[in-house]
């Protein structure tokens, strides 16, 4: 699942928990959630609109810095938005084949990023069965569940913290609280082809959507 935009925006660049984190949106409002989510996921919004990178699938923005997902209907209303869980160490890496050939305990803390861009997403499961959404199935990262981890990783605590700092513990999936995937994603990218915008760590949404702009002229 390879996209050339999706290379250009990276380079610039399961437990319960409460539901309570969810919020729906009017459908149609041109504002939905505004008060709740401004800056650079609300411009990656708009910008996404407005050119209609999406192709009239749903899509999400995940933002990096603030350890937020925000879930869009192909209208462009928000579905919902949540703290996640995110990739141990900053950083924009592009994802690389070589991954899928090793083990995930295998790599390094300074691998274990979730890498900005755009990514088609797909609906699929895991080896487990589980459901889950594949943003970069060769690099083996998806939207899943909350899931049983080692007591030590404190997951449950991280995801209910305050401080997005807090919310980076993965291998670089993006990990939302199972009422989140079974109301808001499943419903949306769990059902249907998507778009997974994933802001990066350095740099704003700006300088994504800009060139992605460039890509887009590009004879």
């Amino acid at each position: 699942m390879r996209n050339s935009r999706r290379r250009l925006l990276a380079f610039v660049c399961g437990m319960v928990v409460s539901a309570a984190t969810a919020f729906a949106a009017a459908p149609g409002a041109d504002d939905s959630g505004a008060a709740l989510w401004a800056g650079d996921a609300q411009r990656m919004m708009q910008w996404v609109m407005r050119h209609g990178d999406h192709g009239g699938r749903p899509f999400a923005i995940v933002d990096k810095k603030q350890a937020r997902i925000h879930v869009f209907e192909p209208s462009g209303a928000l579905v919902g938005a949540t703290p996640v869980l995110i990739g141990l160490t900053r950083g924009d890496r592009d994802s690389v084949s070589s991954f899928v050939d090793r083990t995930v305990a295998s790599l390094m803390p300074t691998e274990r990023t979730t890498p900005a861009g755009r990514f088609d997403s797909e609906p699929g499961h895991n080896d487990k069965g589980e459901a889950i959404v594949w943003f970069d199935y060769d690099a083996a990262l998806a939207i899943h569940r909350l899931r049983p981890a080692p007591a030590q990783e404190r997951r449950p605590q991280r995801m209910a913290s305050s401080d997005p700092a807090e919310r980076r513990i993965t291998y670089g999936c993006v990990v939302v609280p199972e009422a989140f995937y079974d109301d808001v994603i499943a419903p949306t990218l769990g059902r249907h082809r998507g778009v997974v915008y994933v802001l990066p760590d350095e740099g704003t949404s700006d300088a994504m959507s800009s060139s992605a702009e460039m890509a887009l002229r590009a004879p």
